[in-house]
């Protein structure tokens, strides 16, 4: 029982912060900086997330490095997002067998 009311409050903790900006702000309009402001916050969240798994995702910063360009590379000329992980990660990997 005591596990269902943890679980329970960790979900009312994850929904509130989500819940009551969008019922306070329902009605509400933002002015122009603002939203562009927030457009650019789930990219600089997604970055901060993903950055330090880039770093430590191989034994060496060099092969990660490697794999980082060729997946910008990649997505830079807007393949398929499947295409960009692989070539990512075929490359980290070759890198770091030849090296």
């Amino acid at each position: 029982m005591r596990y269902y009311i943890t679980i329970l409050l960790m979900g009312l903790v994850t929904f509130l912060p989500r819940w009551i900006p969008m019922t306070v702000l329902n009605d509400k309009k933002l002015s122009p900086r603002i939203v562009k402001f927030l457009k650019y916050i789930p990219f600089a969240a997604l970055g901060s997330l993903i950055f330090p798994d880039i770093i430590y995702s191989t034994n060496d910063v060099s092969s990660a490095t490697v794999g980082t360009i060729i997946a910008i590379v990649f997505a830079s000329f807007k393949l398929n997002i499947v295409l960009v992980v692989i070539a990512a990660i075929l490359g980290a990997y070759l890198f770091e067998i030849l090296l």
